[in-house]
């Protein structure tokens, strides 16, 4: 039953509340961006959801490139707003819309989707999440094989009770961060691939 309907309940429950707090935030840190930045402050790109089916990610821009100093204010900037996670408050329009869960695996690249062996398939089993079993795991410190591992673990046993439990812990990471990696992936960090079947420990 929770799986079904109590779970999209709580999403829009939540994400409503959470907006009402973060809403006059996310205004206000797009109107920093947008004054110190010729571009837009939002940064939109396709990712893939429940089953790999695409839809557009919401975020606030915290990378820019070039020299000058307000590029490197820009880039200080936003590497605080990934510390505390602000720039993925914008993701809780994708709650909204029923892109995203509050709770659920990362949503990764698109150009990882035909690179996934059986297993690592199943984290589009449940539509991908704001925050997951892997990020309060040690987030994107942990390898590839081990935040699937951590991924798949939760699609096979998501419950009301884990979700709420991984809420609580998210609350407390953002609270003491660590664990974050600038935005964006160089080409040896990026997932390559690979044929192993992995157990569930």
């Amino acid at each position: 039953m929770y799986l079904h309907t109590g779970k999209r309940l709580l999403d829009i429950m939540v994400s409503l509340s959470a907006l009402l707090l973060v809403v006059p935030c996310i205004f206000i840190t797009g109107i920093i961006l947008g004054l110190f930045s010729s571009s837009s402050p939002f940064f939109f790109q396709k990712r893939p959801g429940y089953k790999g089916k695409p839809f557009v990610l919401y975020k606030l821009k915290t990378m820019y490139g070039g020299e000058g100093s307000r590029n490197q204010w820009l880039n200080i900037f936003g590497k605080w707003l990934r510390t505390y996670s602000i720039d993925e408050f914008p993701q809780l329009f994708n709650v909204l819309k029923g892109d995203m869960s509050i709770v659920g695996p990362r949503p990764l690249l698109l150009e990882y989707l035909p690179l996934y062996n059986e297993f690592q398939l199943q984290r589009h089993k449940v539509k991908p999440g704001i925050t997951g079993w892997a990020q309060i795991n040690g987030r994107n410190e942990l390898a590839w094989e081990k935040r699937f591992e951590l991924d798949i673990w939760y699609v096979r046993h998501q419950s009301l009770r884990l979700d709420l439990l991984i809420m609580q812990k998210t609350i407390l990471k953002l609270l003491r961060p660590k664990d974050v990696k600038p935005e964006g992936l160089t080409e040896d960090e990026k997932f390559k691939g690979n044929n192993n079947v992995h157990k569930l420990y």
